[in-house]
């Protein structure tokens, strides 16, 4: 173990909402920690909103009051940088300006010693260009907690081109010896979850952008078919359209305009209105004391199907099969090469590929979902050319497997799989550019941003060919390089390995 140990001084910088969360995890693994910030009225409130948050603990039982007092006493106002010459490691947790970072950093590594880690928490900009400013660059590392960091398990340690392995190795141990759950990571744009999570916001954009449902109805399927803890809309409206926007502009023109991370022309309307969300009380939802959740449309009762047969591989949609006959629903399976085909009463569905139930010839196409017993909803789309009455025999099997269904306009890839398949594919890059492996990707997205299943354990779980397959799809749809395959995906499509089974 090259850990830190409790003996060993924290110095933070920054007594915001980041800053103070990172002191709190500091003290709670036993260290003395300074907190110095240039508002020396900033560290006053830092150190009391600390304060205040052990005090809420205590009265909720989960501290005493010797431990209450005792991580108190081991924080320390710092009145200058000075204050901060004895710390082992330095935490950077101040404004997105990389000018000003390197400013305070530079002064910082005139007064700490040669072996004193300097750790920057930002979210968006180069460690390396950070730790080219510095005349110990190997010193240098990232060290990104997500907030609140005393709640969050999820920390990257972003290496640096020029920083040393031992430094990034006594972050990771330390940071397990916090009991933060750590990943490793190249300097790169967006790190690994910010990299990863923009096609989540982007693809719920861009089907916004393209009529197929509304924002309600979208994070319902996000939500209720897809498992994630908020639909992108929600989650937008939290972090704030500023913050958002920004951050996905930023890796857009880091990464020379490449498609996959275009902004959206909705989100930056919301921007220049004023309207970033739940702290302004507009964004795509209105937050006034008077403001209603806007409802889902959900198909209306339709009758049980009476004739049911299957021809195909079942793939993730088994559990379906296994919930129709469970439900008395008469059902037989033909098991064959190549994806199911549904036929309900004369009406043939699949899995959406990508393409909309029209492209692909279908009557309807039903969505992804991360769990189809368990999940509460699942989405269809109905082709224009379908015959009446298909999407009552649709919704009428769904229903009656106990779900809720949601018919949205018939769009390419629908919202699930297509949002699923752009993450994984995002990961799979990150891997093939050895940014960081499968497991770290993986482990980011579950911890980072509470992904229900990591991206490339679903894409494993879905099956790579198919992932693969969707992404022609709809690069085919849209005419778009927007949706072209990693060549790691690619590959592995054609190989059939998972990725958590065999290294890039």
């Amino acid at each position: 173990m090259t850990a830190l140990t409790s003996q060993d001084l924290i110095g933070v910088i920054g007594a915001g909402a980041m800053g103070s969360g990172i002191v709190q995890v500091a003290l709670n693994a036993g260290h003395h920690v300074v907190l110095f910030d240039a508002a020396p009225a900033a560290v006053e409130r830092g150190i009391a909103s600390i304060d205040a948050t052990y005090r809420k603990l205590l009265d909720k039982g989960k501290i005493d009051s010797a431990t209450h007092i005792d991580r108190m006493a081991r924080l320390q106002a710092g009145s200058t940088l000075a204050d901060l010459a004895g710390a082992a490691l330095v935490i950077e947790a101040i404004v997105e300006n990389i000018d000003i970072k390197a400013k305070v950093l530079a002064e910082v590594e005139a007064l700490v010693g040669i072996d004193t880690i300097i750790a920057t928490n930002t979210s968006s900009l180069s460690v390396t260009a950070l730790a080219a400013r510095l005349q110990r660059p190997g010193q240098v590392a990232g060290l990104h907690f997500f907030n609140p960091a005393p709640v969050l398990p999820l920390v990257e340690i972003v290496k640096g081109k020029a920083t040393s392995q031992c430094v990034a190795d006594t972050l990771f141990d330390t940071a397990l010896a916090w009991k933060k759950i750590p990943v490793r990571c190249a300097s790169t744009p967006g790190f690994i979850v910010n990299r990863v999570a923009r096609p989540f916001y982007g693809e719920a954009l861009r089907l916004l952008g393209d009529r197929a449902a509304d924002v309600a109805t979208i994070d319902a399927i996000l939500r209720d078919c897809g498992g994630f803890k908020m639909g992108a809309f929600e989650l937008m409206d939290l972090i704030g359209h500023d913050v958002n926007y920004a951050v996905t502009k930023s890796v857009y023109d880091a990464m020379y305009q490449d498609p996959r991370y275009k902004p959206s022309l909705l989100q930056k309307e919301l921007v220049d209105a004023g309207w970033l969300g739940k702290k302004s009380g507009n964004g795509f939802y209105a937050y006034g004391a008077d403001a209603a959740k806007p409802a889902v449309t959900l198909a209306p009762a339709a009758p049980r199907p009476a004739n049911i047969v299957v021809e195909g591989t079942l793939g993730v949609t088994a559990p379906l099969l296994e919930l129709a006959r469970a439900e008395g629903l008469a059902v037989r399976h033909y098991p064959a090469a190549g994806p199911a085909l549904w036929h309900i009463d004369g009406v043939t569905l699949a899995l959406s590929d990508g393409r909309s139930a029209m492209q692909a010839d279908l009557a309807a196409v039903f969505d992804l979902a991360v769990d189809y017993t368990t999940a509460g909803s699942i989405a269809v789309a109905i082709s224009d050319l379908a015959p009446a009455g298909t999407q009552a025999t649709v919704c009428g099997f769904f229903q009656a497997l106990g779900k809720q269904v949601i018919v949205i306009d018939d769009v390419p890839g629908l919202v699930v799989m297509r949002t699923v398949a752009m993450l994984a594919n995002e990961a799979a890059d990150v891997v093939q550019q050895g940014i960081a492996n499968a497991a770290d990707c993986d482990l980011a997205m579950v911890n980072g941003v509470n992904y229900p299943r990591g991206p490339l354990a679903w894409a494993d779980a879905i099956g790579p060919a198919f992932v693969h397959s969707v992404l022609a799809h709809l690069a085919a749809g849209y005419g778009e390089d927007r949706y072209r395959s990693a060549p790691l995906l690619a590959r592995r499509a054609l190989t059939g390995q998972s990725f958590h089974a065999v290294a890039p």
